[in-house]
């Protein structure tokens, strides 16, 4: 039976994710966009990959079980991989909401039915998680287990009074929590999960947020920053490999800052905190 990795989101660190992962596996890709699933496809099928694509709204419950079947159905699922997101340049709170917090809800969820024992399961959440967020314990407990039919009406994850930047913040703190408290679920079917939370990456969503009104700040990050450069779709695949490899079988639930410093940067005070953004998608 063929190994199958799993990737939601066709863009610049999907892609990078799949070229490193799919090699000797069966690749099922998802995105919401179907041009740029196609795209993304046949640019792994030219390189000799075998890949399976499914158009999925991350969003949408059945949607996501479906793509959760239709891995299983290929063969043993031992990779899966979550990077489908939108900025806060890309749409509004309540769907930023949607797809940044629910989604991974779902994906969680709905894979760790399907994860094969041995596997392990990667989300792309962000550095924006990381900035200071005034949650409760209460309010975090809530992010990390309410169940997925529950969490946007949390009454603290008011699209209006969020607004996008402070959903997309929202989102990515849900999303390593989340992830934590997927990590015993996950481990009863003898798989491992954890979260990657990049800073600001070369992609089209990148590119977006630099060219928005916070690109000032953004560029003031980067020159801040221990490694005073933006970081590249294959720094991520580098940290996505390496958590879903066998050198990391002893790490789960856990999320790894590949940020180029940018975090240590401000908590040791180099600079103050520009906003809850980050451009990594």
């Amino acid at each position: 039976m063929s190994d199958v990795v799993v990737i939601t989101g066709a863009g610049g660190m999907g892609l990078a994710i799949a070229r490193r992962l799919a090699s000797g596996r069966r690749t099922l890709l998802a995105d919401f966009s179907e041009p740029a699933l196609t795209a993304a496809a046949e640019a792994l099928r030219g390189d000799g990959h075998d890949v399976t694509t499914r158009v999925t709204d991350v969003s949408d419950r059945e949607a996501v079980a479906a793509l959760a079947d239709a891995a299983a159905a290929l063969g043993r699922v031992t990779h899966v991989v979550h990077t489908a997101g939108l900025s806060p340049e890309q749409a509004q709170a309540e769907t930023v909401l949607r797809v940044d917090l629910l989604g991974v809800a779902l994906v969680l969820d709905e894979f760790a039915r399907v994860i094969a024992p041995g596997g392990a399961g990667v989300v792309i959440a962000s550095m924006a998680g990381h900035m200071p967020q005034e949650l409760t314990t209460d309010q975090e407990l809530a992010l990390a287990t309410a169940p997925a039919a529950e969490l946007l009406a949390l009454p603290f994850l008011s699209p209006d009074a969020l607004g996008a930047r402070g959903a997309y913040a929202m989102s990515k703190r849900a999303n390593a929590l989340r992830v934590q408290a997927a990590a015993n679920t996950w481990g009863r079917r003898g798989a491992r999960v954890n979260s990657i939370s990049p800073g600001i990456i070369a992609t089209a969503m990148g590119r977006t947020e630099l060219d928005g009104p916070s690109g000032h700040m953004i560029r003031a990050m980067i020159d801040r920053c221990g490694t005073g450069r933006i970081g590249t779709p294959d720094d991520v695949a580098d940290a996505a490999a390496f958590l879903l490899g066998p050198q990391a079988t002893f790490i789960t639930g856990t999320d790894l800052l590949v940020d180029g410093g940018v975090v240590a940067s401000m908590r040791m005070g180099a600079q103050e905190p520009p906003g809850t953004t980050s451009p990594d998608s």
